[in-house]
Formats: C-alpha cells, structure tokens, sequence
C-alpha cells in the first residue's frame, strides 16, 4: 500500500487492540507513513495509543526507531532524541534515524555531535551512518571530521558502498578539496553519473576549475556512463563562467540530439544562461523562443544579459513580452529593468 493509503486506514490514528506482534507492526507501518507524509498530527495520536497500550516499556526496537524515524522526519528532534534516550535500546538503527533527522533539518552540528555521542556508548556506526555524517560534515564544511570519517571508511573496507563513495567525494568537493575529492572518485570500485555529477558540479562553482568540469564529462562519457539533465546543467554553469561558446554549442547539440528539453525546464534555462554569458543574446532569444516550456527565470536570465550589455531596448521589450505571457516577474527582473 502506498503511504497515504496506510495512514487513512485507520482515519482516529488508532490501532484496534490485539496481542503479540501483529500489533506492532501495524503501528511500526503507520509510522512509517506519518514520516514519510510528514504526518506529525497522527503521528502523535499514533504515539499516544502506543504509550497507552504499553508497548515502548517492552523496548521493542523497530517500534521505538519508527517513532524517532516520524518525530525526526517532521522536524521534532527534540523529542526524537528523548525517545531515544527513553525506550530505545540504543542501537545503530535508532542512532542512525535521529542522525538522520538531524541532517535532513540541516543541523550539521547537532548531528556530529550526536555521532560523537553515539560513539562514546560504543556503538559501532554502519554504512548508512556514515554516509549521514559525510552530509554532515559537507554542510559544515568540516574537513578535519571528514577525512577521519574516510580513514575509518576505507579501514573498514566500505567504499565499495556507492551512496558512501558519492558521499565522500561530496564532502571534499563541499569543504573546497576538489583534488581529493577528484582522486576519490578515481579510487572507488563503483561509480555512476551522480558520483561524477557530485565532482562536476564542484568544479563548476569554482571560476578556476571550470575547465576540469568539461574534462570530466568526457571522461565519464568515455567509461559508458550516460550524462543526465544535471550533468549538463552543471557543465553548462562552467562553460558559462569560461565565456567558451564553442564547448558552449557543441554540449547544446549533444542535448538536442538526445531530447532533453522537451520536459526540462531547468536545462533550458542553463542553456540560456550560458549563451548570455558567453555574449552571444540573439543565440539566447532563439534558444527561448524555442523552448517548449519558459518561466520567470529564463526571461530573467535573457533580460539581465541585455541590460549588462546595455541593450535597454531589448530588455524592455523582453519584459513587456514576458507579462504578456502571464508571468510574473521576481526580484531579479525588476532589479535589471530599473
């Protein structure tokens, strides 16, 4: 059943008394489908009926990690990590799921100090841990924590894990050590177009590196390993930043070749922004024209262009087209028509 359709079964949140396990995992799929709709309000009425029934003073271990899994999930970390430190048996899934709370909230911190917590009361962190506090590090910019994370890594003889392998090359790419994070990737057993995207996209936000991003697509390609919207997106963002309009037409060709803008909005728009910065605006005004789907930013990104290169005209006239088309402009636009 999908998750929905789990949590409208039962409409009160409650769950009709029986004995023994069936029980349990009927509240531990409830669970479930409150965290991963987000639902906190039956959430709690689910809890509410668990504690009345007694269930967490058996310390069962998959129906206190589904309660810290929903709490954390819907943002109550809080009361996600008194629950553990309540009635859960303290194991590395129950650590793993308010680890994981804490960085899907974007508490980096929080969650290195849960890690640090975690392993003060012996308890030995899995792959999925891991991975969580690679994240971590990355939104922390902590380096120092994330070579210690990949020295355990590879003592540990994990980086066959291709989730943990992308997230390694992340976090150096993050922390601004794209060479590392470069030979990581070149050391993994396994790698797939969102480990190279990882990488490429880290060279892309570097003006210096900008040319290493193209280089890695062809490298990719020349493994058999297929680009997607994002790698194109990402390459396109570096060729923008080098002014290359050649590298600029030719990555453009390979997109039209294989369709991809048909359902794209994004890369459309990567295309537009690269013709603009390469100088070339009547290329971006025909690559807009084209498009099969355009929105605020690509007519934003077209009259920015104009108005740098002082063509008032035409950005104005881009702007009366734009609300013509129903589209409502942001603070972007407003600030290159002023």
């Amino acid at each position: 059943l999908g998750c929905r359709k789990v949590a409208m079964l039962l409409p009160s949140g409650k769950v009709k008394k029986k004995n023994g396990k069936e029980s349990i995992f009927t509240f531990v799929a409830l669970l479930k489908a409150c965290a991963k709709e987000k639902n906190l309000c039956k959430g709690k009425r689910i809890h509410g009926d668990i504690l009345n029934r007694g269930l967490l003073q058996e310390k069962n271990p998959h129906l206190s990690t589904s309660l810290i899994n929903m709490y954390a999930k819907c943002g109550l970390l809080a009361k996600a990590h008194e629950l553990l430190e309540r009635f859960s048996p303290q194991n590395v899934a129950s650590w793993s799921a308010l680890i994981a709370g804490y960085v899907g909230c974007e508490c980096g911190v929080e969650a290195l100090e849960c890690f640090k917590l975690m392993r003060n009361r012996g308890i030995s962190p899995d792959s999925i841990i891991f991975t969580c506090i690679l994240k971590a590090c990355s939104s922390v910019a902590s380096l120092k924590m994330g070579e210690e994370i990949h020295g355990e890594v590879k003592k540990r003889g994990l980086l066959g894990d291709m989730v943990l392998g992308t997230a390694l090359v992340d976090m150096y790419a993050k922390c601004d050590f794209l060479s590392q994070a470069h030979q990581v990737l070149g050391k993994l057993p396994i790698r797939n177009v969102v480990t190279w995207n990882t990488l490429i996209s880290g060279y892309a936000q570097q003006s210096r590196n900008c040319h290493k991003a193209f280089n890695c697509l062809r490298q990719m390609q020349s493994e058999g390993i297929t680009p997607n919207g994002v790698t194109f997106i990402c390459v396109l963002k570096a060729i923008g930043s080098l002014g290359d309009v050649n590298k600029g037409k030719e990555i453009h060709d390979e997109i039209v070749d294989r369709n991809l803008l048909e359902k794209d909005i994004v890369l459309g728009n990567a295309l537009i922004d690269m013709y603009v910065k390469c100088g070339l605006l009547t290329k971006a005004k025909q690559m807009l024209e084209k498009l099969p789907m355009r929105d605020v930013i690509s007519w934003s990104s077209l009259i920015t262009g104009y108005a740098h290169h002082r063509q008032c005209y035409e950005a104005l006239s881009c702007y009366e087209q734009m609300r013509s088309e129903g589209l409502c402009p942001n603070v972007v636009t407003y600030v290159s028509i002023l």
